[in-house]
């Protein structure tokens, strides 16, 4: 197994973190590795906003609900679905712009930002930095779109804590493979019963750890009976983004 595929393998969410900066030249490598993912089209409706300002921080760790490590870490990125540079491209052309009213380019955008945000991910993990996906960010989307001075046709899609970690946390175990990948055709005979050896997995994970007796399955069955960020809607329409076609 190559370098590459051994960062993949570890990784794992750090949410503690040394009060020191990353290094500009290791900031600008994940920058650099963020870009050079894929776009549908090569059209590049993604950018970055790097945060680096400790009271901005401040402020995104209370809109998103009270998270520490985004105020703790030196670097948080932002991922935006940005259809405001492409609505250049079709305004340069004399061509309105039309994909950004469709589910479709709702899906393309913010699809494009989590590719975007995984080559970060494995970037910094390999240059022995920590991080953590913050999905918080769309807990308060208007706010966060002020904070940040966001365009109309943009979303801020996710973000990324990135810092030397002060620990590391255990590796969490994944569901079993079986249950992720499917041959020719989705097999969801065997899917109960991954989630119930899951489970298993996971209340002794928890239990090892210290800090919790739960399950997988009764965390996602608790977060998933609720829209828990229900200002994401009414956000995209106010952007521009009515997801009507």
């Amino acid at each position: 197994m190559n370098a590459t595929l051994e960062t993949i393998k570890a990784h794992r969410s750090i949410r503690r973190y040394e009060d020191r900066p990353v290094d500009q030249a290791h900031l600008d490598l994940i920058l650099q590795a963020a870009q050079a993912m894929p776009t549908s089209i090569n059209a590049q409706q993604v950018s970055v906003v790097v945060v680096r300002d400790a009271e901005r921080r401040q402020k995104i760790a209370a809109l998103t609900g009270g998270q520490p490590w985004i105020a703790q870490a030196p670097v948080f990125l932002v991922f935006v679905m940005d259809f405001h540079k492409t609505a250049l491209a079709g305004a340069r052309n004399g061509k309105p712009q039309v994909i950004h009213e469709s589910a479709e380019g709702a899906l393309v955008g913010t699809f494009d930002a989590g590719i975007a945000m995984g080559g970060a991910i494995v970037a910094a993990e390999s240059l022995g930095l920590g991080i953590v996906p913050i999905g918080g960010i769309r807990r308060d989307p208007q706010a966060m779109i002020e904070l940040l001075g966001l365009p109309p046709l943009t979303f801020p899609v996710a973000g990324l804590v990135v810092g030397h970690p002060a620990d590391r946390s255990a590796l969490k175990p994944r569901l079993p493979v079986g249950s992720f990948v499917h041959e020719e055709t989705y097999g969801a005979t065997g899917v109960a019963d991954a989630v119930e050896a899951y489970d298993r997995t996971m209340e002794a994970y928890y239990r090892d750890r210290g800090d919790k007796s739960t399950t997988w399955t009764a965390q996602v069955a608790g977060t998933y009976q609720q829209v828990y960020y229900p200002k994401v809607y009414p956000t995209l329409k106010d952007q521009g983004f009515s997801l009507d076609k």
